[in-house]
């Protein structure tokens, strides 16, 4: 029994060998197959339900955190302070601007006013000496004649 099962064993070696290079090709035939696939399946695995797992996982770990979560108005309540305090500082630069043009306005008439007056007197006061200067050579002349 023993060397029939040996001859049986040799006869069926080709066969074995046939069928083992036969599941060879079959079994790199359906990893060429497979590895497009798989790969496919991980990038649509990892654009579609990775970030939902992801986002899930840090809601999560941000209900039991026990620090407290920063707040973010602050930024933006000084951005939005700092916008109003630059609005009024500029709405009085336009004031204060306005009023020193109509102050300078005034001051340039009021200075046009004095400049007026200083000529008017210093013509009544060269009026004068001439006419001083003039009653004076007339008197000269009066008396040498």
């Amino acid at each position: 029994m023993k060397e029939q099962a040996v001859r049986t064993g040799q006869r069926m070696q080709p066969m074995a060998d046939q069928a083992k290079v036969a599941a060879a090709h079959r079994i790199e035939d359906a990893r060429y197959w497979a590895a497009p696939r798989l790969e496919s399946a991980a990038h649509g695995f990892e654009e579609q339900f990775a970030p939902m797992v992801s986002t899930m996982l840090t809601n999560a770990a941000r209900r039991i955190d026990p620090t407290p979560s920063r707040s973010r108005r602050w930024p933006m309540l000084a951005l939005l302070t700092g916008l109003a305090v630059g609005t009024i500082g500029y709405m009085f630069y336009r004031r204060n601007a306005q009023q020193w043009t109509e102050h300078m306005k005034d001051s340039a008439s009021d200075a046009s006013r004095w400049v007026n007056e200083k000529a008017d007197r210093a013509s009544e006061s060269a009026d004068r000496m001439a006419a001083n200067v003039s009653d004076k050579a007339d008197e000269a002349s009066r008396k040498m004649s």
